[in-house]
Order: C-alpha cells, then sequence, then structure tokens
C-alpha cells in the first residue's frame, strides 16, 4: 500500500501538472471575445470521440456518467456549455435544509445538516457546470463553517454557498458585492461587528476582509501583467498595496451588523448584512486610487471601494489563471492565462467580469481542446480529492432515497479523503493556488501542484483505503449502482475498457491496464458475488491509478 502511495507523485514527479511561463513572461498574446482565443471557437463547435467528450466533461463537470459521456457526442461542447448556463438551479443550499427540517430548534447551536446539503447538490443536482464552478469559487472565496460564530452555522454556511452558486454565471461584480454584504464572510473574517476608530481608546477598524478582499479575492499581492506574469520594477516584484492601504479599506467595512435582531430562527442569515450608520466610519479614505470622500454612507463606500477593486488591472489575469487551475490545468501557459483574461476585460460586447463569456474561455481554449496534451508532460492538475469522490458517485447513479446523504465530513487524511467542502482549515483553503510540493521535481522544474497541498503518502492510503469501503458498501444509504458494469465483468478487459473511458478518458496506458487485467482475472466471475468482487476491484484499481489521479 505505501508503494501505491507514491505512484502519484512519481507521476507528476517528471514534471505533470504543467509547464507556465505565467512567472517570467513580460506579455502574453491573446484575443478577446467570448470564443476565448484563436481556435476556440471551432473547439466549441467540433465533432467529439467518446474519450474527447469524457475529457471535456472531466474539466467542465463535477461528475458525469457513460450517458452523458453519449450524449455529448452526439452534441457540441458550444451546445452543451448554453444549456448548463441556461439551467436554473434544480434546489438551493438554503432550500435543502428547509425541506429536510434542519431549521428544528434542536439544531440552532449545531451545524447539523452542513455535509447533507453539500453532497445532495454535488452528487445528485443536475447542473453539473455550475457546481463545478461553485465549487470552484468556494476555493478562492472562502468560508468555513468550521471557522463561523453563532447559532445555525449550516444555515449561514447555505446562504453562503447559494450567493457563490448564484453568481457562477453571472458577473463578477455582483458576485463581490454578494459576498461582501452576506453574514457568512462578516463573521468568518471578523468584520460584522467592526466599528469606527476610537481615538480615546485607541482601537482601529477590523482589518481581516479588507486584506483578504484584496490578497485573495481580487488583486493578489504583486501587479501583474494581462499573461498573468509579474510585473517587475528594477528586476522585482511590484506589490499592489501596503499596510496603510488596507488600513484605509478596513474603514469601509465598519458598522456591519445583522439584518434583523431575531437569532430565534435562521431567517437573518440569508438576509443582507445591513449598518448601524453611528458605527460606520464617515470620514475620508483613499487606497489603491480608491477614494471615497467624507461624508459618503456606507453604501456608497461599499460601491466605490468594490468598483475600484473590480476595475483593478489584476483582478482579469488574477481571477483567469485560478479558474484555469481548478478547471484544466495547474500552471497554464502566459498566452492562455492572457486570453482568457482578455475575455473577462472585456466579453466581445463591452462588458467586464461575465462569467459566462469567461468560463466558455477556459473550456474551449485551443490549450484546454488539445488532444496532444494527453501526452504532455507540463500539462494537467491533479484531481482534487472530493472531486474524485463525487465524480464516483455521479458515474455510477449513487442516490440518498431520504436525502440523508451520509457521507460527512470528509476531511481526516488519516481515514478519508484529507479535505471536506465548506470545511476549509483557513481562508487559505486546503491547498493555495501557487503551493509547490518542496523537494521534488515540480519544485525543480519552477512548476506548482496546488493539490498536493493536500496530498501525502499516508493521505493517499487513508484515500485508497475509504475508496475501496464506499465503492464496496457505499455510505449508509447512498449506493452505487453497477447494473451496467455486471452486464460486461465477465470479461475482464472489457471492463476496464469502460472504466477507463468514463472515468479517465481513456488516459490509463494499456501497460497499465493490462497489469490491472491480470489482477482482475484472479477474481472469479461464476457468482454475483464475484462479478461484484471484480467490479469493486477494477474501480479501486482504476481511481487509484497515476494515470487517473493526474487529470490531462
Amino acid at each position: 500500500m505505501a508503494a501505491m502511495a507514491t505512484l502519484p507523485l512519481a507521476a507528476c514527479g517528471g514534471g505533470g501538472g504543467g509547464a507556465s511561463t505565467a512567472g517570467t513572461s513580460s506579455g502574453g498574446s491573446g484575443n478577446g471575445g467570448t470564443g476565448g482565443g484563436s481556435g476556440a471557437g471551432a473547439a466549441g463547435s467540433a465533432a467529439l470521440s467518446a474519450a474527447q467528450a469524457s475529457r471535456f466533461l472531466a474539466q467542465a463537470a463535477i461528475g458525469y456518467g457513460k450517458a452523458d459521456i453519449t450524449a455529448l457526442t452526439a452534441g457540441t461542447i458550444d451546445a452543451w456549455l448554453s444549456s448548463q448556463f441556461s439551467m436554473p438551479r434544480p434546489q438551493k443550499f438554503w432550500d435543502f435544509l428547509l425541506a429536510n427540517g434542519y431549521d428544528a430548534a434542536a439544531n440552532i447551536h449545531t451545524t447539523n445538516g452542513m455535509d447533507p446539503m453539500v453532497w445532495s447538490q454535488l452528487m445528485g443536482s443536475s447542473d453539473v457546470l455550475r457546481q463545478r464552478v461553485g465549487l470552484a469559487l468556494l476555493d478562492q472565496w472562502v468560508v468555513s463553517v468550521d471557522g463561523l460564530s453563532g447559532d445555525w452555522r449550516a444555515f449561514t454556511m447555505a446562504a453562503y454557498l447559494d450567493v457563490l452558486w448564484d453568481n457562477a454565471f453571472g458577473n463578477y461584480r455582483d458576485l463581490m458585492e454578494g459576498v461582501s454584504t452576506s453574514v457568512a464572510m462578516g463573521l468568518y473574517l471578523t468584520f460584522l461587528g467592526s466599528v469606527k476608530a476610537n481615538p480615546a481608546t485607541g482601537s482601529i477598524p477590523d482589518e481581516n476582509y479588507a486584506r483578504e478582499l484584496m490578497q485573495l479575492f481580487t488583486i493578489g499581492l504583486y501587479q501583474l501583467n494581462m499573461d498573468g506574469s509579474q510585473g517587475l520594477s528594477g528586476g522585482s516584484p511590484v506589490p499592489t498595496y501596503a499596510q496603510a492601504d488596507v488600513s484605509q479599506h478596513a474603514r469601509v467595512w465598519t458598522g456591519y451588523t445583522y439584518a434583523a435582531t431575531d437569532g430565534s430562527t435562521p431567517d437573518r442569515l440569508k438576509q443582507p448584512m445591513t449598518v448601524n450608520a453611528a458605527e460606520h466610519e464617515s470620514g475620508a479614505s483613499s487606497f489603491l486610487d480608491i477614494d471615497i470622500p467624507t461624508g459618503a454612507d456606507a453604501a456608497t463606500a461599499r460601491k466605490l471601494a468594490l468598483d475600484g477593486l473590480f476595475n483593478h488591472a489584476n483582478v482579469p489575469p488574477f481571477v483567469s489563471r485560478q479558474l484555469i487551475q481548478h478547471l484544466v490545468t495547474s500552471n497554464p501557459s502566459a498566452a492562455y492565462i492572457s486570453r482568457v483574461a482578455q475575455v473577462f476585460a472585456d466579453n466581445g460586447s463591452g462588458v467586464r467580469g461575465d462569467m459566462q463569456a469567461v468560463i466558455r474561455a477556459v473550456l474551449t481554449d485551443p490549450e484546454a481542446r488539445d488532444d496532444s496534451q494527453v501526452s504532455s508532460t507540463t500539462f494537467g492538475r491533479l484531481r482534487e480529492p472530493v472531486v474524485r469522490l463525487v465524480q464516483w458517485a455521479r458515474a455510477y447513479g449513487v442516490t440518498s432515497p431520504t436525502e440523508a446523504w451520509p457521507f460527512g465530513n470528509t476531511s481526516s487524511s488519516a481515514n478519508r479523503l484529507g479535505e471536506g467542502v465548506g470545511h476549509a482549515p483557513s481562508v487559505f483553503n486546503w491547498f493555495r493556488p501557487g503551493y509547490t510540493p518542496p523537494g521534488t521535481a515540480i519544485a525543480a522544474a519552477g512548476l506548482v501542484a496546488p493539490e498536493f497541498q493536500v496530498t501525502s503518502e499516508p493521505s493517499l492510503i487513508a484515500y485508497v483505503n475509504y475508496m475501496q469501503a464506499v465503492i464496496a458498501n457505499g455510505a449508509g444509504e447512498a449506493k452505487a449502482d453497477y447494473s451496467a458494469l455486471a452486464a460486461i465483468a465477465g470479461d475482464s478487459q472489457a471492463l476496464l475498457d469502460e472504466l477507463n473511458l468514463v472515468l479517465a478518458a481513456n488516459q490509463i496506458s494499456p501497460a497499465t491496464v493490462a497489469q490491472m487485467k491480470t489482477a482482475l482475472d484472479t477474481i472469479a466471475t461464476g457468482t454475483s458475488a464475484g462479478l461484484t468482487n471484480r467490479i469493486v476491484a477494477g474501480l479501486v484499481l482504476v481511481m487509484a491509478a497515476p494515470e487517473y489521479l493526474v487529470m490531462r
């Protein structure tokens, strides 16, 4: 088992994860418009093989099955994206909690409902692109239920996740507004209750949100070129802000409080925060060339601050690079970043921050759709653990008849996945976009591999053991349907070919498949139990394979 745990590291250690010139390039070429760059329109309208469809869905969907692959081969990427963009949300997180009685008074001091709510959407909702993008946004705009104070914490998270998911296909500026007025963010980054400075006591406004809104959510630490490379002065990176900017910015986020005083029900957690004018800083503030005049009310100050950040030159490359990392490759080229960033800056109709155009650009870019990347050692990303679990669940029809979705918190790296949705250990998430595993060939090549921050030999052993148990037995009432696999499991090659296509877009090599076949052929299939054992073993082998774990 320990040897198995080292396999993904070996697979990526030779440079897997994608080469990037974004750290050194002074500029990148690219074209604007909703097509996402030269060649993207053709990629979106081209006919797809089954392997190409599976590869696209691995990047774009939170999970998918054989029927989804087949349907996509009969259509186009453009049509699929348009269908997903127009799809209303079947159920919101908040509504799941209400529908399942989690607003009962007994739950006021608990997080009951948090994990079932998350899994119900990730595993059961039909809006698979929104679920995938929503998860990517949560990885950037982090709030963790474990870092919240107050009552009804599951509802606090539900309201926050609904802000992210509702705005995933909208405009990034609206997302910034929704997050900045949400109770969850006010609690998590502690500006709910922050008040203006008091010269008599020496107290100053809370600076947490002001700092992280700039550092993590919009502009980052250093000035960027459009291709994501750092702007240099005298050979050194140029900071985007200083401590004085944080202090001035923090004045904007004073006076925020709950919209209602009644905490006996969760209702006020869904409402945007309001402002106590007496506790809001009414003096002038100035930061990052954003000037807020004396006497501006809180709404005006917030608008000026968020508009100023939204229009900062860093936002298009900063946001675009992270979306590419979460969906396609950890180390996108400078040209790829530039093409997507230009779409963020202008969707072709003069609109900045159009998320549908940006997502389309990310997924239809020539670099994303190039089949030769499958054999590249400088492209791809490690699948994050929760996405692997959800992919299995969606591929094989996992349901939860009573809506219990009893997968629980999967955060433990000792016996679960080492990652839990909505349970990030800090505002820096489970893994940072610039993380490089030290002492590896990835680091030596100057590459990053974010998901390796939650990857180690012990965590991989835990992952394999956990997945083996879940694949075999499900989680409580949530069980998979392997009837389609049972029809072919008597032929180990046919079974492996099916699993390779659906789960890995045929990226597991013939040599590896041959080794798996040798192992599966030792399992007799003369009984239904034997067939099930072969199916379970095949799934575990495929989902532990380096060529599956590293998505290209």
